[in-house]
């Protein structure tokens, strides 16, 4: 029987953070991959845990998987932990993951800390809904187009970044998206956790005014406002039905109409569908 993969959560900062489960867990498999064993010390150390230890981070991840692959197949239980939160968000793990899947290995998440929904919990922002980028590009070309395709999603923008790029990434969100309110957590469950809510530009100012910025951020940004079509049904059926007399290609004549009625491209795509089975 092929040895079980635990995909374990561990604390942002604060080592009381974590789960009995996870420290049982930690305890009780054979080998605990890390993405930094010097870093994961610490929280071991506190709890007593004494399991062999092996890297597993964004540079040896390739190799390293396939090791542990073959380890999993021949029986040995592995615990997979990240320097903070929850493995593969942001994090490595996504390879070795993959392919216990593919291999039929069995994969338990054990559930904890992750730093998106920790800080959209107290960002004041709609949670109903939220979509998570991660970091953004770092060069600023990319970043643009980036923050560019973001712009009219309607949920609430999660992105991390250091803290030596977060004032290019809110000045850059101001250009894509207008002065949104937002909302920046940084140093989550450390002792110097700090939240700031406001419009992006009170954020901005906010760390501007400050001579050094330490701790990794979690930018949070309300999506885009809800706007009404500005075409009827009538109006919009008129609109293809020319559209479709002109011999205009779907896909063309969808994103024109999509853009001038202010509706989305998919819905518009079915009306042209059922007006032409129609006639």
């Amino acid at each position: 029987m092929p040895g079980t993969l635990y995909i374990v959560a561990t604390p942002l900062g604060n080592l009381e953070d974590i789960t009995f489960r996870a420290v049982r867990i930690l305890k009780e498999v054979d080998l605990i991959a890390a993405e930094d064993t010097r870093h994961s010390k610490k929280l071991l150390g506190h709890y007593g845990i004494t399991t062999p230890t092996i890297t597993c981070h964004e540079h040896n991840e390739i190799p390293r998987a396939h090791d542990l692959i073959k380890r999993l197949e021949n029986g040995t239980t592995i615990a997979l932990i990240s320097d903070a939160g929850t493995p593969l968000i942001s994090d490595p793990g996504y390879r070795l993951v993959s392919q216990a899947g593919e291999k039929g290995i069995p994969i338990v998440p054990v559930p904890g800390c992750n730093a998106a929904v920790t800080g959209l919990s107290a960002s004041g922002l709609p949670t109903d809904t939220f979509l998570f980028l991660g970091f953004p590009p770092k060069k600023q070309g990319r970043l643009n187009s980036f923050l560019k395709d973001a712009a009219h999603h309607k949920a609430t923008l999660i992105f991390y970044e250091s803290p030596r790029r977060i004032i290019r990434l809110i000045s850059s969100a101001i250009t894509a998206f207008g002065d949104r309110q937002a909302s920046l957590a940084r140093e989550l469950t450390k002792q110097y956790e700090e939240i700031i809510r406001g419009p992006l530009s009170r954020i901005l100012s906010t760390l501007d005014a400050r001579e050094t910025i330490k701790g990794e951020c979690v930018l949070f940004i309300k999506g885009a406002d809800e706007q009404p079509e500005s075409l009827s049904i009538d109006q919009m059926e008129t609109m293809i039905m020319d559209g479709l007399n002109q011999n205009m290609r779907t896909g063309e004549l969808a994103k024109k109409i999509a853009q001038l009625a202010n509706c989305p491209k998919p819905r518009v795509y079915d009306m042209i569908l059922a007006l032409k089975n129609r006639s």
